[in-house]
């Protein structure tokens, strides 16, 4: 199973390569050149040896030194000109292959990225991309180049001798032989390797990124030791690919030398038995030294394929994934939109083994104030992860308007929706370029706006270049409560028909809260909106609050409604006083 994978991963790199046709050609040209430019050189030199033997040797061996001469310098310009040929080829592969992988990951389903850690998808598209072009120039550079030297070497080979050949021809296997053994054992270590680094990007990136909670709970000494398990693993998988693959250009060398000196020595009693001359066998022991030396710089690059194999199996896995398109029927005329959402018997869930969401109907009037309340695992952001459609329901529906979510492409659909997270985010950046991410044509005037609507505005008059300041460590600098200040102000850049405010002023004190609250209630006036809250004193005025427990509504209703039934909510809001 594994040696068919390897197969069917080797086949398509090949076939991923031979897409650029021009640099493919050229470079074949190339090698062809420097290959032929390289075998013909030992043949000037045994008749160069030849003619030093005979009488007027001066006159007759300055054209064969002058066309040595011509033969080095056409070589060493093609050897000159072949790497860039291979670089070209290689990289453009490499940066086509891994601009694939980034858009497949911005199109595979919110599921597929939650199950998978951010160290390890961040070692594919980095790590693995960086080793498979390592070993794609080795093979370039020195594979092709091996096998086209062995073949015009033997056949060079069988013209001068053909009892000569037929002993190189016995003896070399023995090499090829030892390198597949070692590069089979190479190569499945090298995949353990690429798994544990991947393990081992992941733990740093997310040590690195908590470092301050680590030193809050005192926890360093756990975090180390944990990080030297992983090392050790990681350490331990590289030693014994690094030990097999460093093994086999020494063992190839010791047998190729071997039979170099058997070659020799066979070579000298024909010699004496007058069946060759001084320059044939010259020139035969320069075939067999360019002959065997390509085995050696084959075996070295089989274990550096291993391991680009294993890395373009990792990153072909990602391009590999189904990604299910869902053709939209309807267009989206943002005019029309009012914000009416109706949920028709909703069922999901994250397991299929663990039911979460059942039988769900709900109907939301548009231009509502709704609020979703519960306790944690309720199922209250899998309310608005439906919604959004970062995931598909099981079962049912969900409609906008009458019509149902997926008769529209997702990008229309979000276009409709603003979300801010009690999670911010910010990208590396200029303050300006972070409020209008979700509209980058907006001008300063309307960046300001929406930061002076948000109370962001005077923190980032404070700061060194105001709007202009470049947030190099994407926002770490600022404080948490600031950085939600600026994702709030992201929405009032291009407001949208229906917000979804989750936990959105969790990190900002009270006084500015209370003036959030009110840029919020403006913003909320004729438009739909979903607010999930924990402190259950904020959501007071809305509409309708949802009651969440289970997956399932257990209460609906106002606040004097929930107060008045002392039912769950009740019981949560005299918890909180």
């Amino acid at each position: 199973m594994k040696a068919r994978q390897q197969s069917d991963t080797s086949k398509r790199l090949i076939k991923d390569l031979l897409s650029q046709k021009k640099i493919v050609f050229l470079s074949s040209l190339g090698t062809i050149a420097q290959v032929s430019l390289t075998v013909y050189l030992p043949v000037l030199i045994g008749n160069a040896v030849d003619v030093v033997l005979k009488p007027q040797a001066l006159s007759l061996i300055l054209p064969i030194l002058g066309r040595m001469a011509l033969v080095i310098g056409l070589n060493t310009l093609v050897q000159w000109f072949n790497p860039l040929l291979y670089n070209r080829l290689v990289f453009g592969l490499i940066s086509d292959l891994r601009q694939k992988v980034m858009l497949k990951l911005n199109q595979l389903p919110i599921s597929y990225l939650d199950k998978k850690s951010i160290g390890d998808l961040v070692s594919r598209v980095t790590t693995d991309t960086e080793q498979l072009s390592n070993g794609l120039l080795m093979v370039f550079n020195q594979f092709f180049v091996g096998l086209l030297t062995i073949l015009f070497t033997v056949i060079t080979m069988a013209e001068i001798d053909g009892f000569m050949l037929i002993l190189v021809l016995v003896l070399t296997p023995l090499s090829l032989l030892v390198a597949r053994f070692i590069a089979n054992k190479s190569y499945h270590l090298y995949q353990n390797q690429t798994r544990s680094r991947g393990q081992q990007t992941q733990y740093i990136e997310e040590m690195i990124r908590q470092e301050s909670l680590l030193q809050n709970f005192n926890a360093q000494s756990q975090t180390i030791k944990q990080f030297e398990t992983i090392n050790n693993t990681y350490a331990d998988y590289s030693q014994g690919a690094i030990f097999y693959s460093s093994t086999v250009n020494p063992s190839t060398r010791f047998i190729n030398s071997l039979i170099y000196a058997l070659l020799a020595g066979v070579g000298a009693l024909r010699i004496m038995s007058g069946a060759f001359t001084v320059g044939q066998l010259t020139t035969f022991l320069n075939y067999v030294n360019q002959y065997t030396k390509p085995f050696n710089d084959i075996s070295s690059v089989l274990s550096e394929m291993q391991s680009a194999i294993a890395c373009a199996e990792r990153l072909y896995m990602i391009l590999d994934e189904e990604v299910v398109v869902l053709q939209p029927k309807a267009e989206l005329d943002e005019d029309k939109i009012l914000g009416k959402v109706t949920f028709e018997h909703v069922a999901f869930s994250y397991d299929k083994s663990l039911p979460l969401i059942t039988d769900l109907s709900l109907t939301i009037p548009a231009a509502s104030k709704i609020a979703i309340v519960g306790p944690t695992g309720a199922g209250k952001s899998t309310l608005i992860n439906l919604l959004m459609r970062f995931y598909e329901v099981d079962k049912g529906q969900i409609l906008l308007d009458g019509v149902p979510t997926t008769n529209y492409s997702v990008e229309e659909l979000r276009q409709q929706i603003g979300m801010v997270l009690q999670e911010t985010w910010l990208k590396t950046g200029t303050i300006h370029e972070n409020i209008a991410y979700g509209n980058p044509d907006a001008s300063r005037e309307e960046v300001i706006a929406a930061a002076k609507a948000a109370n962001a505005d005077f923190f980032i008059r404070q700061l060194p270049n105001g709007y202009d300041t470049f947030l190099a460590d994407a926002g770490s600098s600022l404080s948490q409560g600031q950085r939600q200040l600026l994702t709030i102000a992201r929405i009032f850049v291009k407001v949208p028909k229906i917000l979804i405010l989750d936990e959105a002023t969790s990190s900002i004190d009270t006084r500015t809260e209370v003036l959030i609250q009110e840029a919020f209630e403006k913003l909320m006036k004729g438009r739909t909106s979903f607010i999930i809250a924990h402190r259950l004193s904020t959501i007071r005025t809305a509409d309708l609050i949802l009651v969440m427990d289970k997956g399932n509504i257990v209460e609906h209703g106002t606040h004097d409604q929930l107060m008045a039934h002392k039912g769950m909510y009740y019981k949560m809001l005299m918890a909180q006083n």
